[in-house]
């Protein structure tokens, strides 16, 4: 039932849940563990590469996954059985991460990569179910505080996690190698425990004639097909999907790749970790701050504006030589981290139809998870090389400016229009 405030809760606590990821993982330990542990011996533009190539690697496959899974969910009703499916993939494969040794970079690669296939893979239908839990009215909101219940859940268990690496032996720990391990653990079960509210209070809508998983499979690959082909009459929903594709790019690069980036520098681990957590704590308030920014100026213009100062950040970033220049664009990019990603959903949401939420949405999570292949893989090539990796965060530039000239061409009342002449044809 939309607006019910137990389901509305519900749902953004998934975020709570997968933000744990995002963050102690993704964002925080993985990189830094991944350079210093699995793949020592490796040269800092050796691991940049092998770092971009195992976000590239899960991105690759959930953006090949993304629409087909998004058209089954649509026609069988499995969203909530799907995002269960690859939470609980994601969480395993976090876990297992403490079982590696010191060298096992190819394994790490791929547990890392299958985590990151469940937690895109999830997202898939945890932002496909928002249409169904908010109206129109409060649909902002709600994405909004799913957004900022992730910075600050995430950010929470981030600072347990880093109190324990930084000091182990408050825990009972016997060393920071140790610490960083158990984290990955306490991810996994994180994420498990808090996915479990969504999957018992959010009521998915039912089809009157739902379909076997068999049948499910067939009608997604018909429906998938028949979707791509659509976009030649949604023209203003394929345009904001490029515009989009450009610059949530940029986003995920800079998230995935900030501390490895800082490494090269020869930044403190424990500065950079800092340098995370204030990134959190201040996206928490933004978050929402930026949602009253866009009813203000307007959704498309917050985006805009939000998309130039990424760019600011990434030639700021070129230049950067102290710890404190670090602090301040994590400050920075907090402000405009939650407001780009919450916003770009709320807008999606206003262009696409609802009866073919799950579907559409495969095709935003695929188009944003392949430019999380590009992004990375495009920074550890200029990295590799220029042999520079200031030159691999300049790189970025290209994708924000072509993502911010795309979106400028975007009009959502023709959009709008598109999407109702295209369901009374459909």
């Amino acid at each position: 039932m939309q607006d019910s405030k137990r389901s509305i809760v519900a749902w953004a606590l998934y975020d709570w849940a997968n933000s744990a990821f995002a963050t102690t993982v993704m964002a925080g330990f993985f990189p830094v563990f991944f350079t210093a542990y699995w793949a020592v011996g490796a040269s800092t533009e050796q691991g940049t590469f092998y770092l971009g190539f195992a976000n590239s690697l899960g991105s690759l496959i959930v953006a090949l996954l993304a629409p087909f899974l998004g058209a089954i969910a649509d026609w069988g009703s499995y969203k909530k059985r799907l995002l269960a499916f690859f939470a609980l993939l994601g969480s395993v494969m976090t876990a297992s991460l403490y079982i590696l040794s010191a060298g096992s970079w190819p394994l790490a690669v791929l547990f890392y990569s299958l985590g990151v296939v469940g937690f895109s893979g999830a997202n898939t239908f945890y932002d496909a179910l928002l249409p169904f839990v908010a109206s129109e009215k409060k649909v902002d909101f709600v994405s909004s505080l799913g957004y900022s219940l992730g910075y600050i859940g995430g950010g929470l268990l981030f600072l347990v996690n880093v109190l324990m690496y930084l000091n182990p032996s408050w825990f009972g720990i016997g060393s920071q190698e140790s610490a960083i391990k158990i984290s990955f653990v306490i991810v996994g079960i994180w994420w498990v425990a808090f996915t479990i509210p969504l999957l018992l209070l959010v009521k998915e809508e039912q089809r009157a004639k739902e379909l076997t998983l068999s049948q499910s499979i067939k009608k997604g690959l018909h429906v998938t097909t028949e979707t791509i082909r659509s976009f030649r009459k949604l023209k203003t929903i394929a345009l904001f999907l490029a515009a989009y594709w450009l610059y949530i790019d940029g986003v995920d690069t800079i998230i995935r790749m900030a501390v490895n980036y800082g490494s090269s520098l020869d930044f403190p681990s424990d500065s950079l970790i800092i340098a995370l957590l204030i990134t959190q704590f201040v996206a928490f308030p933004a978050a929402l701050g930026y949602s009253a920014f866009g009813k203000r100026i307007g959704v498309r213009q917050a985006l805009m504006v939000a998309i130039a100062a990424y760019i600011i950040i990434a030639i700021l970033g070129f230049f950067m030589t102290k710890v404190l220049h670090f602090y301040l664009l994590a400050i920075c990019i907090g402000l405009f981290q939650g407001g780009i990603q919450a916003l770009s959903r709320y807008y999606y949401t206003r262009l696409i139809p609802k009866e073919r939420s799950a579907e559409f949405f495969g095709f935003f999570n695929m188009l944003g998870k392949f430019a999380a292949i590009i992004g990375p893989a495009l920074m550890g090539i200029v990295t590799l090389i220029t042999g520079s990796t200031r030159m691999g965060i300049l790189s970025l530039i290209l994708l924000f400016v072509g993502g911010f000239l795309l979106l400028r061409k975007v009009d959502e009342q023709k959009g709008q229009a598109e999407a109702e002449a295209y369901l009374q044809t459909s």
